[in-house]
């Protein structure tokens, strides 16, 4: 995990690179309470997308509280967590470089709450707009040779897992490549 928390450090600063855009600046992950605009985005996007995930893990026969990455501790649920590692990077980051390179989002969308920033409301409905967009949207998956949707993408992941558990078949996470 912590080599994992680094890399993510070292890939969320190229996040300048990609927007170059001084509002939306990266300095250091900061989380509960997010302390800039472009942490709030993350922080909102991820918590999305868990929940997104979670509801496509009641679809198939797996626990949500038992993962393989994040601790399992039977109170809190970890699958989604785990997986969301796969889908954070080509769902919620693309979703946050079209919002702000649109110029959809700026930094008269966040407002200060208690010790942090959080998104206005007219804000939170684009990014879900967005989001259910990006989730909606179709790509050729390779290994299938059909088009899916990326929300169905997400599904096909449990179904690899379930079969790996069951024995059928060595799980391999799926992998953008484009």
């Amino acid at each position: 995990m912590a080599i994992e928390g680094n890399i993510r450090e070292n890939y969320y600063s190229s996040f300048d690179r990609i927007l170059e855009d001084p509002d939306f600046e990266f300095f250091k992950r900061s989380k509960r309470p997010p302390e800039n605009n472009l942490n709030t985005l993350i922080s909102f996007g991820n918590s999305l997308v868990y929940t997104i995930i979670l509801s496509e893990i009641y679809k198939t026969h797996l626990d949500p509280r038992i993962g393989f990455l994040h601790s399992t501790n039977f109170r809190r649920f970890t699958l989604n967590l785990d997986i969301a590692e796969i889908f954070k990077p080509i769902i919620v980051d693309r979703v946050i470089f079209t919002l702000i390179g649109r110029k959809i989002i700026n930094r008269n969308d966040f407002e200060k709450d208690f010790e942090g920033l959080i998104l206005k409301e007219k804000a939170k409905k684009e990014f879900i707009k967005e989001l259910e967009a990006k989730l909606s949207a179709t790509f050729n998956h390779r290994e299938l040779g059909k088009n899916i949707s990326y929300r169905r993408l997400i599904r096909l992941e449990f179904y690899k897992l379930e079969k790996h558990l069951m024995g059928e078949k060595k799980y391999v996470p799926f992998v953008a490549k484009w």
